[in-house]
């Protein structure tokens, strides 16, 4: 269907454009990629294998969502619609959680609360554990007891608390009561660190939504929903660390489940 090399060319450019539009990545370092590789083609086929590739790709990018998610839970359409008619006078909320790498859900926080649709801050750091002010070579150990975790403030008239949970809830397996995809360990564990009772009645009720929907195929949520404690900033180099290392490591159990 294709007859020339610039053919291929052109095609696999836009792919990986339409690729890295729905990564957030920025497209020049895989086009130069694609170029080298086409260079090193001795044949049509090996472009042709190419395209497959970015294709699959393109269809499985979900792992690294692209669209904004609507709310599916009750509890989180309730609230959804309640701060849309009788918008709350609190201009900040601050929600803690933990679902595994915390890299991975500072990221993905970002993409769909930024640019104006309530995120005020997104900071990583370490809190549930037992010894203070850890070091991130500490708390990976798993001797400290802390989890790595994501710190949020956001304003409640743009988005809930329980939109924010679910969100949270929703990009993890909440399943899995040992780690996240291969990050094993009590540091990588999901839990749920609540600042007040309202925010825990919100938790529970969440839970037991997507409990009865059955939304990890039917098994149990393992996620703690435990008080909030002290709470330690990751050193800076962590901040943002997936905006300012686009190749960096991302959990591959950081997607969209439903």
């Amino acid at each position: 269907l294709i007859s020339s090399r610039v053919g291929l060319i052109h095609m696999i450019v836009a792919l990986t454009r339409q690729l890295s539009r729905s990564l957030h990545r920025p497209p020049a370092a895989p086009i130069r990629t694609i170029f080298t590789m086409m260079g090193q083609s001795a044949s049509h086929h090996h472009a042709f294998v190419i395209i497959l590739f970015l294709i699959f790709l393109f269809q499985t990018s979900h792992v690294i969502m692209s669209m904004q998610l609507e709310p599916t839970t009750a509890t989180a359409i309730a609230a959804m619609e309640k701060r849309k008619s009788s918008p709350p006078a609190s201009k900040e909320e601050v929600a803690t959680v933990a679902t595994g790498c915390f890299w991975g859900p500072d990221y993905l926080v970002r993409r769909q609360f930024g640019d104006g649709r309530g995120l005020i801050s997104s900071r990583v750091g370490y809190t549930g554990g037992k010894s203070a002010s850890p070091t991130y070579r500490q708390v990976c150990s798993g001797a400290t007891g802390h989890a790595e975790a994501v710190n949020v403030k956001f304003d409640p008239s743009k988005v809930s608390y329980a939109e924010m949970v679910e969100f949270f809830m929703r990009t993890h397996d909440a399943s899995d009561a040992g780690g996240q995809g291969n990050d094993r360990g009590t540091q990588y564990r999901s839990a749920i660190f609540t600042h007040n009772d309202d925010q825990k009645q919100t938790v529970d009720a969440i839970v037991k939504d997507l409990e009865e929907a059955k939304r990890y195929g039917g098994k149990k949520v393992a996620t703690q929903i435990v008080p909030a404690s002290e709470w330690y900033e990751a050193e800076a180099n962590h901040q943002d660390y997936l905006d300012l290392n686009p190749d960096g490591y991302h959990c591959p159990a950081h997607r969209a489940y439903w």
